[in-house]
């Protein structure tokens, strides 16, 4: 295979349009009933952007590289995947959205240059200040943006601090596999995995489900924007940007999620929302700058 010529600001780029879909997922999530479990949110919108993938593959013909994908990474990214879908809609209802969000996307980051540097891809000083700076506003920023607080869970936040690991370690591989096949033939194998993982597991923690006409509404729109789009374009953006920086970027997500808070559900978010919210994006202007400044591995 040709090497991949490197474009870091398209990477930025397109991972900034993929936190834009994923910003979308709280506020679809907000209208789904209560009777939904948790489980079913993140296992179903696995089987859906499956199925959007599969479409992908079938109508640019790219599903000619399967040998390329080495099955191992495959696994381990479907696997991360299922484990962080599973984890993270679970533990931010036990924790609430507030300290779920913050303790899953703020830890991601955190995991992924751990990992990025324990594989001898240290990141750069200037990655870490910047990362720091937007997980410090992505705390501030869903800690403050309302109230009515509910008790703390271990258990919730074990699941969101899992759901972060998950992810870092679903980006880093998935940094490898884009390297070796198209785009849209890696998430279609890692989401079929993830899928085949979720649904039974899913199906054997929260029992079976009756799915009402709004469900399967909003688990399209999880499936097919908040997912399919979101992660295609992610997958897209790896082959041009380090996976720990992908990971910190996705950090742009709660900003779209509080912008749609207040424009669509009506919140009415504090000040120090609203500051966390620019400390997320003088941080995320760091790491861009990072990043620009960095040679390809």
């Amino acid at each position: 295979m040709n090497e991949i010529r490197r474009h870091p600001l398209r990477g930025v780029l397109m991972v900034l349009a993929a936190a834009l879909c994923w910003g979308t997922t709280g506020t679809a999530q907000s209208f789904a009933p209560p009777t939904l479990p948790a489980y079913w949110v993140g296992a179903l919108r696995l089987l859906v952007s499956a199925l959007f993938f599969a479409a992908v593959v079938l109508a640019t013909r790219s599903g000619g590289g399967w040998r390329r994908l080495p099955a191992g990474a495959v696994v381990l990214a479907g696997l991360a995947m299922a484990a962080y879908n599973l984890a993270f809609f679970a533990g931010v209802r036990a924790t609430g959205v507030a300290v779920g969000t913050a303790v899953a996307l703020g830890s991601g980051p955190i995991w992924a240059g751990l990992l990025q540097a324990l594989r001898g891809q240290r990141p750069p000083l200037r990655w870490w200040a910047g990362t720091a700076l937007a997980v410090a506003g992505g705390v501030l920023m869903v800690g403050g943006g309302g109230s009515g607080a509910q008790p703390l869970s271990a258990w919730g936040v074990g699941l969101c601090l899992l759901a972060g690991l998950s992810y870092a370690v679903y980006a880093l591989v998935n940094a490898k596999l884009v390297a070796a096949a198209a785009p849209s033939l890696v998430t279609l194998a890692v989401f079929a995995l993830a899928a085949a993982v979720a649904l039974p597991a899913a199906a054997l923690m929260a029992g079976p489900v009756a799915l009402t006409a709004r469900d399967i509404a909003i688990a399209t729109w999880l499936g097919v924007v908040a997912t399919g789009v979101a992660y295609l374009l992610f997958s897209h953006a790896l082959r041009h940007v380090s996976g720990a920086t992908g990971v910190t970027l996705a950090l742009a997500e709660p900003v779209t999620a509080f912008v749609l808070a207040v424009l669509v559900v009506g919140e009415r978010p504090g000040a120090a929302a609203v500051g966390g919210g620019l400390l997320v994006l003088a941080g995320l202007g760091v790491v861009v700058w990072a990043e620009l400044r960095s040679r390809p591995a």
